[in-house]
């Protein structure tokens, strides 16, 4: 384990200058409202995590930042500009996304597929350069992938796979890395490597991330701050010991929630309650 979950806490203020911020924003899918009301700063260096229940539009939220989801109400920015209002290869120079699942139809082989980050930076029918082709060898031996690069993705573990598009977006060299629960469906052991991998990114090459989570032990870990959506807004916004409380959290998710300290550091942890405990 890294020294995330040893760090003090950010604090839960809006950033001077922000990387991305929303503004009583308000999202809605074939015009019924998803949430509305969010509002949020995040700050150059920030891990900002998104968590919340099923439904809440963790997803959703993550999608308006990048540009692939029109606000209803309220705004979004991104460096300052409305994402969508940007010329998109000049944003995807800028910003990355690592959805939750990457389609893996196409058995492109690992190597191909991380140097596929490149294309914001290429002309239309420009080919990679020597340059391309050692940054993206850089970054898969930063993500650990390199002993894959001749493997094709259909190949893979799940756990290699999101290494594997985690390399191609730092392909992108973005300021600003967006990840839709990244962790999900791994082990114990995948979850820590992939966000370990994520604080060594935000250290040493000071990328800005925003990440949705369902696991609220991890969000704690490794969270600067946490935005918590529920309800049909905002339920929670601040460092881990503000927004993870067990009166926050039981309202929210609608379940017995026992929140002590971590033994680990100084961040809460989250425990919930089956039914047959709680006699």
């Amino acid at each position: 384990m890294t020294g995330s979950s040893h760090r003090t806490p950010s604090p839960a203020v809006a950033p001077e200058h922000p990387v991305a911020q929303a503004e009583n924003l308000g999202v809605s899918y074939q015009e019924q409202s998803i949430f509305s009301g969010v509002t949020f700063s995040v700050a150059a260096g920030e891990f900002f995590l998104i968590i919340g229940p099923n439904g809440s539009g963790k997803t959703s939220l993550l999608k308006t930042i990048a540009g692939l989801l029109p606000p209803a109400t309220g705004g979004v920015k991104v460096f300052g500009r409305a994402p969508l209002t940007q010329p998109r290869r000049q944003f995807a120079r800028r910003v990355a996304v690592v959805p939750q699942q990457a389609p893996t139809d196409f058995p492109f082989r690992v190597a191909e597929t991380v140097l596929m980050g490149r294309s914001p930076h290429l002309g239309l029918w420009e080919l990679e350069k020597a340059a391309d082709r050692q940054l993206a060898a850089e970054i898969m031996e930063f993500t650990e992938i390199s002993h894959l690069a001749h493997r094709r993705l259909d190949q893979l573990s799940g756990g290699e796979r999101q290494r594997v598009f985690i390399a191609r977006a730092l392909c992108q060299q973005p300021s600003l890395l967006l990840l839709d629960e990244p962790t999900a469906a791994l082990d114990p052991a995948h979850q820590i490597r992939i966000l370990d991998l994520m604080e060594r990114l935000r250290r040493q090459h000071q990328v800005t991330i925003i990440m949705v989570s369902h696991d609220l032990n991890l969000a704690a870990m490794y969270g600067d701050r946490l935005l918590l959506l529920g309800d049909g807004g905002m339920a929670g916004l601040g460092s881990p010991h503000e927004v993870l409380t067990y009166h926050r959290l039981e309202k929210t998710y609608g379940c017995l929630m026992l929140v002590d300290e971590n033994p680990l550091g100084r961040v809460p942890r989250v425990i919930p309650v089956p039914e047959k405990f709680q006699g």
